[in-house]
């Protein structure tokens, strides 16, 4: 392992402790760390380093944070609307008891966060929970865990469920349809249904006791359906563009897209959906609530950690992390150690770490993985490796509180109630549910792709 490699690895882990221990400082903790490897990179004090500020801006995937920024905007928009509350209250109005209701608000949220972020979709839904709750006396803080852990489940169901899920079509070359059908095998929306299935089996026995009845036939009004209508055409236009293939996949005469294709198809809507609230209005304070709502701290931390990974890249840090994991394969390579290590290092890991950053840098360390591995046994399909890391990333982040964004944004709902959510009564809830859609996840996989 030469310097470069040794310091850079050095600033790559002190960068994650510190990101760790700071949790509300990350974007800043990555920025300092993106700017050390410039600043080596462009005085020359390490030896064979080169990284600069021009390098270091072309690491950052543009279409990544404009998808994440016009998404989010967009989903403001459709919340504001009170579209999905009323979906949740005919919802409940059609159950009979508290574990039904529980229930089918999970599944809800699950297919909403198919296709929305989801922390918009905990942030539509809770509030159904816990008007429900209050009405019979209850604690809605089960209601709200379950409805979290739901949402970041269905995450990695499509390209445009979660941001792991774009990172990963990013790096995989998938299309919006590949999450469906990829290379004529069941894609990663079947595997995360029945692990949807096997969580909501758990959540059906977590509250078998819950039998209170449920009384509801309020109904909210919606009185502006086009933020749903914009929100609908934005997800067909992204299936559409799906289908056109970037330069680097093209073939020679081939019509291509630009790479930043789905960050303009979502700030497009966005803008349109703004545009059309100014219009209807006459006022500006929508879009003044409207960028309020974008998660500018997940777009600052995501950009700084594309620059800090392009600097370990270019240090080797990348390659040497992929081929220390490759030899734990043992000399004959098994692959399904490696898998397995992959999968379930994701969950640990990303119980404490925020599974975006995780992916983020797992992805080109499993890309040299399955280089590796293919070179020492064989032929091995990457997308084996990339799907385990999503199932372990995406799914795993529901062990702790602090595993996902959804789930800080569920507890932060619940404490502006008035309602406390120690760590115990969410992992109380969080590990057998996220066990049970893991495991699922895990052996489908490889079932699958191995």
């Amino acid at each position: 392992m030469g310097q470069a490699t040794i310091i850079s690895l050095i600033i790559f882990a002190a960068t994650y402790v510190l990101m760790l221990a700071f949790q509300k400082a990350r974007p800043y903790i990555v920025l300092a760390s993106a700017a050390i490897f410039v600043l080596i990179g462009t005085t020359g004090w390490i030896s064979g380093f080169s990284y600069s500020f021009v390098d270091a801006v072309s690491q950052i995937d543009w279409n990544v944070l404009m998808m994440i920024a016009g998404t989010m905007g967009l989903v403001y928009l459709f919340i504001e609307s009170k579209m999905p509350q009323l979906i949740s209250d005919v919802l409940i109005s059609k159950v009979p008891d508290v574990r039904a209701a529980v229930i089918v608000l999970s599944l809800f949220a699950g297919i909403i966060s198919a296709f929305v972020d989801n922390v918009a979709t905990v942030i539509m839904i809770a509030p159904v929970a816990i008007s429900f709750c209050k009405k019979l006396n209850i604690s809605p803080v089960p209601a709200i865990i379950c409805i979290a852990i739901s949402s970041n489940l269905q995450g990695a169901a499509t390209l445009v469920g979660d941001t792991t899920s774009i990172l990963l079509g990013k790096a995989a070359n998938l299309d919006f349809f590949d999450f469906f059908w990829d290379e004529g095998r069941l894609g990663m929306f079947f595997v995360v249904q029945l692990g949807a299935i096997a969580a909501t089996l758990v959540i059906a026995w977590l509250f078998r006791k819950q039998n209170q009845k449920i009384d509801m036939h309020e109904r909210t009004e919606v009185k502006d359906k086009v933020p749903t209508v914009l929100l609908l055409l934005a997800i067909a236009t992204l299936i559409a563009a799906s289908f056109i293939p970037y330069k680097s996949n093209a073939a020679e005469g081939q019509f291509y897209k630009p790479e930043i294709t789905n960050g303009l198809i979502c700030m497009f809507y966005f803008i349109v959906g703004l545009v059309y609230k100014v219009i209807k209005t006459k006022k500006f304070d929508i879009v003044k609530n409207a960028l309020k709502e974008i998660d500018y701290y997940t777009i600052v931390l995501l950009a700084g950690l594309f620059i800090v990974i392009g600097g370990i890249t270019e240090a080797g840090v990348i390659d040497w992390l992929g081929q220390t994991i490759s030899k734990a394969g043992g000399s004959g390579g098994s692959v399904f150690l490696v898998y397995t290590i992959i999968v379930w290092a994701s969950v640990l890991l990303s119980a404490f770490v925020d599974n975006i950053p995780y992916t983020a840098t797992m992805l080109p360390v499993v890309a040299v993985i399955a280089n590796t591995l293919s070179t020492s046994v064989g032929s091995v399909n990457p997308k084996l490796l990339y799907y385990g890391l999503l199932v372990g990333a995406t799914l795993g982040g529901n062990l702790t509180p602090i595993g996902a964004s959804a789930n800080i944004a569920g507890i932060g709902i619940l404490r502006k109630g008035g309602y406390e959510v120690k760590s115990g009564e969410f992992m109380k809830y969080g590990i057998p549910i996220t066990l049970a859609a893991v495991v699922t996840g895990y052996l489908l996989v490889w079932a699958i792709w191995s």
